[in-house]
């Protein structure tokens, strides 16, 4: 059975993950780029992925700004993505970094809210292998690495839809129920590796890309800002957790 809790006050360290190589996806807008700085503000080496490489780099600048680890950014369109371009993203990680301590699957992509009537096999497709078939993909790819280390952690970014569907989310929610699904298998099959661990985080409703295109008309000064959710990612993300595995937490 799912496991759902919330996380309470947590207060991480400054140095919570220092020396951790950590790969996150969809880094250059929302949740994954608020993420990516603050897992760099806490001592990590970032590898940024994302699909345009220009969002990529004013990360990758901000990043060096700051004056955190110089990060790596490899960027890959995972709706056109192979199984060897998820192969060579891993090669490229191990090969300029030498190892990987985790990933944040946070890459998503949503098509217009519509009847399911209404929806294309071409749209479901896009929702389905960005959003399901890419962090499948890419944890294949990347657990080699994640085995080497002594404290991996992978945290899948779930959607309020995809636990509880709703008319007009269709393809999207379904993706997105998907991803829990497998969170939940890979749980499970790391049970007997007490260095491996999945976990998921569950948002709710906060300002993001995705947010702006299913809510247009939502006023963005009363939205949740990206930066509140991440004790609950940086928790997850490094020592604190270290045996927690195959549970959702809310924000």
């Amino acid at each position: 059975m799912m496991k759902i809790t919330a996380l309470g006050n947590y207060q991480p360290g400054p140095d919570l993950l220092q020396g951790r190589v950590i790969l996150v996806t969809g880094a250059s807008r929302g949740i994954g780029r608020v993420a990516a700085l603050t897992f760099a503000a806490h001592g990590a080496t970032l590898v940024l992925h994302g699909r345009d490489v220009a969002a990529l780099e004013k990360v990758y600048d901000e990043i060096e700004t700051n004056g955190y680890a110089q990060p790596a950014a490899i960027p890959l369109d995972l709706d056109q993505a192979t199984t060897r371009d998820y192969d060579a993203l891993a090669y490229a990680i191990e090969s300029q970094l030498g190892r990987l301590d985790g990933i944040l699957h946070n890459a998503s992509h949503v098509e217009k809210l519509s009847p399911l009537e209404q929806q294309s096999a071409e749209e479901w497709n896009r929702m389905l292998r960005v959003n399901l078939v890419a962090p499948f993909a890419l944890t294949q790819a990347c657990v080699r690495l994640l085995k080497l280390s002594a404290d991996a952690s992978v945290i899948f970014t779930l959607e309020s839809h995809g636990l509880a569907p709703a008319a007009f989310w269709g393809g999207y929610a379904v993706s997105k129920a998907g991803v829990e699904a497998l969170m939940t298998i890979q749980a499970a099959e790391w049970q007997a590796s007490p260095n491996l661990r999945a976990n998921a985080v569950l948002p709710g409703p906060v300002a993001s890309p995705s947010r702006a295109k299913t809510h247009p008309g939502e006023v963005a000064a009363s939205q949740r800002q990206p930066e509140e959710l991440m004790p609950t990612y940086l928790y997850l993300m490094g020592p604190d957790s270290r045996e927690v595995s195959g549970t959702v937490l809310t924000c």
